[in-house]
């Protein structure tokens, strides 16, 4: 492969990259040529792993969980990354949960385990990539948000509320950092069919709801989200910064 999109001799880091949308982008990264590091909690990341090696690209896994991380830690991924694959040029903050609650109902500890792992991790995981990244003079990172970053949702206060600051957080940091190499931009996905939404597709009723409402008719698969993340990643967005992809099915369009 060769051209804009080619990421042979790039190295990523893919947060949750052992499953789901994480797992998707991976494999996306890989078959461009990017050497992948990712990052698991509860998935055992065997199965990835056999899938990027077996696309030719060197693989290597480390398990870390971002809810209540601090900077140590942040940095120890960034440098496992690094150590394992010889460098660092593309972090991919895709880890992320979803507490379904009426608001009135919910406690304070699961607002702040939602905002821990998907405002505070992908803040950590920035700084700590973005200070190698500054340095070098070059870098991509890419984060994952979502439709609900321009929406409210549905008993999903604090998962709403940490994808709109997780585009916050792209726009802020694109402003520090485009001119010094590193291009900071987010990916809004819509709905798909991962562990975060099996609830609402298990649910007749409501899948029935979102599906109607999502003008291609359907949910979407990991690997559709990949393709936005090479292009982030790849050359061919040398002039994007703080922008957000769209990867919806048309839903916010509706």
């Amino acid at each position: 492969m060769s051209g804009p999109f080619d990421l042979n001799g790039r190295c990523a880091l893919v947060t949750g990259g052992a499953t789901g949308i994480g797992e998707g982008i991976a494999l996306g990264l890989a078959a461009a040529g990017a050497d992948v590091a990712l990052t698991y909690r509860s998935h055992a990341p065997e199965e990835t792993l056999a899938k990027l090696e077996a696309l030719g690209v060197k693989a290597a896994a480390v398990k870390a969980d971002f809810d209540g991380m601090d900077a140590a830690a942040a940095a120890e991924v960034v440098g496992f990354a690094r150590d394992a694959l010889g460098g660092l040029d593309i972090l991919v903050n895709n880890a992320g949960i979803i507490h379904r609650e009426p608001s009135v109902d919910m406690p304070f500890e699961d607002w702040r385990r939602v905002l821990s792992v998907n405002l505070d991790g992908v803040w950590l995981l920035s700084q700590a990539a973005g200070r190698h990244m500054v340095d070098q003079g070059s870098g991509k990172i890419v984060i994952v948000a979502s439709v609900l970053g321009a929406q409210g949702g549905l008993m999903v206060p604090a998962y709403a509320s940490s994808k709109h600051a997780a585009i916050g957080l792209t726009r802020a940091l694109c402003n520090e950092w485009a001119g010094k190499g590193v291009n900071v931009n987010a990916i809004a996905p819509g709905y798909t069919a991962t562990d975060n939404t099996q609830a609402l597709r298990d649910d007749p009723d409501r899948s029935k709801s979102l599906l109607e409402r999502i003008p291609a008719g359907r949910f979407a698969e990991p690997s559709e989200i990949a393709g936005a993340a090479v292009f982030l990643a790849s050359d061919a967005a040398a002039y994007c910064h703080g922008s957000v992809v769209t990867v919806d099915g048309g839903w916010l369009a509706r």
